[in-house]
């Protein structure tokens, strides 16, 4: 009898620790869920406290409530959609010449210490000029279509691109190339399966940064005749006081550049899930 009541209670316990195992995974994901969501609570806890404690007038600072519902008038209405689309598209075609662009430079300065001694000081002295700065010169030489607006992202993004990689590829540790020419690697077999792979984590990383900036930038380039785009909303917007629209607009640039940089950063966990990672 002893046996068979052990057999019969094996599936209950099986069961239970199943079900503890479910309720832990749960509780984890819960936790998780309330950490990504708690930032956000605060902030609008503190805009409503902005909006209700008298230190700013509150015809000027919206509601999230009022924000919210521009934002699904505009959408819904007036087109907003493919404003939205227009600031998208000229964000990757800024981000994708500028970082084709930024890649191999930033590999020339990493990789050779005199191109980096030479080109340096350049480059710290374009990159710290503010994209804004240039529109008068971006349209004598662009004019205003959309080439010009690409122009003033690529600006930006190249920039940021090539700062990033730069210092990566310098910082990569020398005795992986010390092994491998130990080993017998020739220059270029060192270069493609040393340094390059070692470098994929600073492109995207240069990447990640490039967008951020393109999009910090986005409202700067569409300040050239621009009709269409997130950037011409909150101008328009702005000429007649409309502060609820141009929150949404603001709002909307946050989101989807956050958006981005989740699927950017998603990206490359699966392209740098052979690295260790500290803390990962």
């Amino acid at each position: 009898m002893q046996p068979d009541a052990i057999v019969a209670r094996r599936p209950v316990t099986l069961g239970a620790k199943r079900e503890q195992e479910n309720g832990a995974m749960l509780l984890k994901a819960l936790r998780r869920l309330a950490f990504l969501l708690l930032p956000w609570v605060v902030l609008i806890a503190l805009w409503y406290l902005v909006r209700v404690s008298g230190l700013v007038r509150a015809s000027l600072v919206p509601t999230p409530y009022e924000v919210v519902t521009k934002w699904w008038w505009l959408v819904s209405r007036n087109g907003f959609l493919i404003d939205m689309w227009m600031s998208t598209q000229r964000v990757l075609f800024g981000v994708t010449i500028g970082i084709i662009c930024a890649v191999p430079i930033g590999f020339a300065l990493g990789w050779y210490r005199p191109v980096r001694t030479f080109v340096d000081p350049l480059i710290n002295f374009f990159r710290a000029l503010p994209p804004i700065a240039l529109i008068p010169l971006v349209i004598v030489y662009f004019g205003i279509g959309e080439v010009a607006k690409i122009v003033i992202l690529f600006y930006a993004s190249f920039f940021a691109g090539v700062i990033v990689m730069y210092e990566g590829i310098s910082q990569i540790n020398p005795i992986f190339i010390r092994v491998a020419r130990t080993l017998g690697a020739r220059d270029m077999e060192i270069f493609w399966r040393v340094v390059v792979p070692m470098a994929v984590p600073h492109m995207l990383t240069a990447l990640r940064v490039a967008l951020g900036v393109c999009w910090a930038t986005l409202v700067a380039s569409e300040l050239i005749a621009a009709h269409r785009g997130l950037g011409a909303v909150i101008q328009d917007a702005s000429s007649f006081f409309q502060l609820d629209t141009i929150y949404a607009g603001i709002v909307t640039i946050g989101g989807i550049a956050l958006v981005m940089d989740y699927l950017l950063r998603r990206l490359s966990r699966r392209l740098v899930s052979w690295q260790e990672r500290i803390g990962g």
